[in-house]
């Protein structure tokens, strides 16, 4: 059986929303970042001591996208693309996710939730939110003609980009100039 170890409230979320989608059975092993990640039997499983990490028979993972990813090419429940340009535009906007919009949407979620008040910045959340408007115009360009990421049917792409920018739920991130992306 499948063994994904993290624990929802992060980015254990992400393989959590995948496994629930593509319908396969698996044991969620709650291992919290901050109390168990560092300890001698999870770093044998993943030595950066870090959530998520997945078992899959004689295949361990980590890194988020790449478990998204591996786990959509085996079980596929509908959210593997069809085609290899397909497939690689999936990898690319998983990559995009992490590097054009998780950045800022962490910089808003320290600054807004996770730090303690008095080391919390509105000019820093501010920033972040700024910074965001670029990638959310590409985002928004690329569902001008489409209903998801790479055509009319939802897949591991568009799973892989909506889980990053879940966060915009808890940083109160305004996507009032971006209507196809709140609409998705």
């Amino acid at each position: 059986m499948i063994k994904l170890y993290g624990v929802p409230m992060s980015r254990t979320f992400r393989p959590l929303w995948a496994l629930e989608e593509i319908g396969v059975e698996y044991e969620n092993v709650p291992v919290n970042f901050l109390a168990d990640s560092k300890k001698p039997q999870y770093l044998a499983i993943n030595p950066n001591g870090r959530i998520p990490a997945l078992v899959d028979g004689d295949l361990t993972l980590f890194e988020s996208m790449a478990i998204n990813l591996y786990l959509a090419r085996k079980y596929d429940g509908g959210l593997q693309p069809k085609s290899a340009d397909d497939d690689a535009r999936a990898v690319q906007w998983s990559f995009w996710g992490m590097t054009e919009l998780e950045p800022h949407l962490l910089k808003m979620l320290q600054h807004r939730v996770m730090l303690p008040e008095d080391q919390r910045s509105a000019s820093e959340a501010e920033a972040g939110q700024a910074a965001l408007q670029a990638p959310l115009g590409v985002l928004e360009g690329a569902l001008a003609e489409r209903a998801y990421l790479l055509g009319d049917s939802f897949s591991i792409a568009d799973l892989n980009v909506a889980s990053v920018l879940s966060w915009a739920i808890f940083v109160g991130l305004d996507l009032s100039g971006f209507a196809r992306v709140k609409a998705w």
